[in-house]
């Protein structure tokens, strides 16, 4: 397995050292612990875990200034945030999530692999966001699997800095990048760039959109939580 990943990796142009390689078997071996007590993931097969899980997730790297601060919005089993800290030393990564459990297998991860400069943080994004020690204070606002466009918007911009960016990760979305062109407008961000491609060892279409910040949030974004999934923008 380490092979595949180190062969997957340089397919997307990442360069994994040995010990980056150590840190995600670890990883795995942890997710498939976990994930026989709590639900984490549906996926389990090793392979599998290394290209939809690990690589997936590594494809936004090279989206990530250097010494960014990042949010990971929803982060579940750690995915994109801890395979982007693996890779990514020079990134300070904040994994936000509603379940402790989850926060508790993140935290035993974060441990096991000796990662710095990354915490766990526990609550609802509507919450964290207007929180004003998280509201508007990243480079840097992710989320992979989470919500539409439009819902997701609402939730992950409010955390992000003017001038910074919210890279956004899906599958094929061209009729959601369209249906939250409102929504992106009303919070003050717009498109910068968009990379569709393929993970061929899965035959995926994946796309990544990248929208920069050009002004303050509204103060009435997030709106109180449940509301954005329920009634998009």
């Amino acid at each position: 397995m380490e092979t595949l990943l180190k062969e997957q990796a340089k397919k997307i142009n990442i360069e994994l050292t040995d010990h980056m390689i150590e840190q995600f078997m670890k990883y795995k071996s942890l997710l498939k612990e976990w994930n026989e007590k709590i639900n984490l993931t549906a996926i389990t097969e090793d392979r599998e875990i290394i290209i939809k899980h690990f690589i997936d997730s590594l494809t936004i790297a090279k989206y990530i200034p250097e010494n960014a601060y990042m949010i990971d919005v929803g982060t579940g089993a750690g995915f994109p945030g801890i395979p982007v800290k693996i890779f990514r030393k020079d990134v300070k990564v904040v994994l936000l999530d509603s379940l402790n459990k989850r926060l508790n297998f993140l935290n035993e991860v974060i441990k096991e692999l000796e990662l710095e400069e990354i915490e766990t943080v526990h609550g609802r994004a509507e919450d964290a966001g207007n929180n004003l020690k998280y509201r508007e204070k990243f480079d840097v606002a992710t989320a992979r699997a989470v919500a539409n466009i439009s819902t997701l918007s609402e939730l992950c911009t409010p955390f992000v800095k003017v001038g910074g960016t919210f890279i956004c990760m899906k599958a094929n979305a061209d009729e959601e990048i369209k249906n939250a062109q409102k929504a992106l407008e009303i919070l003050k961000m717009e498109e910068e760039q968009k990379e569709q491609f393929k993970i061929e060892e899965i035959d995926s279409e994946r796309t990544i959109i990248i929208y920069r910040k050009k002004n303050n949030t509204p103060k009435q974004y997030p709106r109180k939580a449940g509301t954005p999934a329920k009634q998009p923008i």
